[in-house]
């Protein structure tokens, strides 16, 4: 096999040294990797150019994302994408409306990995990771905040699809810092498969039980979903981590043969078969990522990746 093989063609990019100084931008940074030949840097580089590709064309780009990030600085990031219009279509799961409605009204703090957990559980203190959480920050606030929304859209009509619902509490917060209200605002449908997961999704249990004429159509987010998909000439995907957020993305390409344009940024790895940690190659064999589609799979924590890797664009 070695004889059918150009070695020249292999040999080509000789790795060159990193040189960097205090006034390196992120874009000279990120053209620095290409030449690095290391590791998690070039595959950032290679996103980057996927990217560039998908935010400068003409096709269909999908963000999906965990809610963890949205506790975090990294909200801030995201809502960039969507305030620049970046992105076309968000998958998400339903943490994301609690933590940007929540962060919109209230403040989250530094916390710690290591901290005694019995003790800020007596001190009304929610841990997501090293990130700290009141109980007034949380739980009570999207109540206050979530409950007269669905009142009046209750007056509306009683029924509606989950992303038009996000639309409208997106609508109401007047807030540039949210990343619901932006995304309202440019007209960026938010799906949450999980819709009743969560503490948003506990203020709609709760209004449907005094209220059993109010519906939710999951189906009809279907319906919008597949109207973006064949009606999108190519379609390319930012994916943070990956759970259901993840799978609807690629589920949803999979009827139009697959995604042209992929990035993945995960933690995940694959040796437990879990989605999260399947490498986009997996998603070739179903159909869901185009056989000569472009894609690179990036190993690292999205809080430190996503900065850097989208710095340039932003």
């Amino acid at each position: 096999m070695a004889d059918q093989i150009n070695r020249d063609e292999l040999l080509k990019d000789p790795v060159k040294d990193e040189h960097i100084n205090k006034n390196t931008t992120l874009g000279e940074l990120i053209n620095i990797f290409a030449k690095s030949g290391g590791f998690t840097s070039k595959k950032i580089y290679e996103g980057y150019e996927i990217l560039k590709e998908e935010f400068t064309s003409d096709e269909t780009t999908f963000l999906s994302f965990p809610a963890d990030i949205i506790s975090t600085g990294t909200r801030g990031i995201i809502n960039q994408l969507v305030k620049n219009k970046l992105v076309d279509v968000i998958i998400t799961t339903n943490g994301t409306l609690d933590h940007d409605i929540a962060r919109t009204y209230t403040n989250y703090y530094a916390g710690t990995f290591n901290f005694g957990d019995t003790l800020l559980r007596d001190l009304r203190i929610n841990r997501l990771g090293n990130v700290f959480v009141p109980d007034e920050s949380y739980g009570e606030i999207i109540e206050k905040k979530v409950m007269p929304v669905l009142e009046e859209l209750y007056k509306v009509k009683k029924e509606w699809a989950g992303w038009e619902l996000i639309r409208e509490i997106g609508l109401k917060m007047h807030d540039d810092n949210s990343i619901l209200y932006n995304a309202a605002k440019n007209d960026i449908p938010i799906f949450v498969p999980g819709i009743t997961d969560g503490s948003v999704g506990s203020q709609l249990w709760s209004f449907y039980e005094m209220n059993h004429d109010f519906k939710i159509n999951l189906l009809e987010d279907e319906h919008k979903l597949s109207d973006i998909i064949f009606d999108a000439k190519k379609t390319g995907a930012l994916m943070i981590g990956g759970g259901i957020s993840k799978h609807h993305t690629i589920w949803w390409n999979q009827f139009r043969d697959g995604l042209d344009e992929a990035v993945y940024v995960t933690t995940a790895q694959e040796y437990d078969g879990s989605l999260s940690g399947a490498k986009l190659e997996e998603a070739i064999t179903w159909k869901k990522v185009k056989e000569n589609a472009k894609f690179v799979n990036i190993y690292g924590d999205a809080t430190v990746i996503l900065p850097i890797l989208l710095g340039p664009f932003l």
